[in-house]
């Protein structure tokens, strides 16, 4: 799936299915050690109580949170965007529902510290109205990564061995993260680390974090 630039609501696929994704590949690398840390000082992909972070202590940052049943807000910032730079100020909360983290998404603004907002409702994706001679958001570079459904499938599969198991592949897997119907003890018997040379997975840290993600049924 291709994101434009800027990035338009229908770029993304439904807030459930992103944030199936998302957490999914943040929880396959979650450690005891991380969980122990505050986010401020975290980087990479992960889940905690507020909700999924990606950040690449560089160039760009993003969060997405549950904001109740069917509602999720996505938020952050890369390098790319102008939104913030644009000769004509941009209110990147025009429109947006009253459920949103005003507070929190404010103090990013006055802080300059944010890129575009999206928020998602009634399994529909929607953000501001941006003007037309808007270079990008920031969208493409910072959600690419989940958006791309072949790339996500690709990433889960190097964390898969190559036994046949219960017969679930990583197709199986990915589709049942993203209707967060996830058994956690298949995918765990299935797990392995990336390379050869990479640590151990941290088993029992990867499933608290897919519970915590709320992508877990019971058996």
């Amino acid at each position: 799936m291709t994101i434009h630039r800027p990035g338009l609501p229908e770029d993304l696929p439904p807030g459930e299915e992103l944030w199936g994704r998302w957490a999914l590949l943040a929880a396959i690398g979650a450690t005891t050690a991380e969980e122990r840390r505050a986010s401020g000082y975290r980087t990479g992909l992960w889940v905690d109580a507020e909700g999924l972070h990606h950040d690449d202590s560089g160039c760009t940052w993003w969060t997405m949170s549950r904001r109740g049943e069917g509602r999720f807000v996505l938020y952050g910032e890369d390098e790319s965007s102008g939104v913030k730079w644009h000769r004509t100020p941009i209110d990147m909360l025009a429109g947006g529902p009253d459920w949103l983290p005003y507070d929190e998404l404010r103090d990013l603004i006055e802080g300059d510290e944010l890129g575009c907002v999206y928020w998602y409702e009634d399994g529909v994706w929607a953000r501001a109205p941006y003007p037309e001679d808007l270079g990008d958001d920031g969208l493409d570079c910072g959600m690419s990564g989940f958006v791309d459904r072949a790339q996500v499938l690709g990433e889960l599969s190097d964390h898969l061995d190559g036994t046949d198991g219960d017969g679930t592949g990583a197709a199986g897997f990915l589709a049942d993260a993203e209707a967060h119907r996830l058994r956690p003890e298949l995918l765990l018997t299935r797990l392995r680390p990336a390379r050869h040379d990479d640590a151990p997975l941290d088993l029992p840290a990867v499933a608290r974090a897919l519970d915590l993600a709320g992508l877990t049924v019971a058996p």
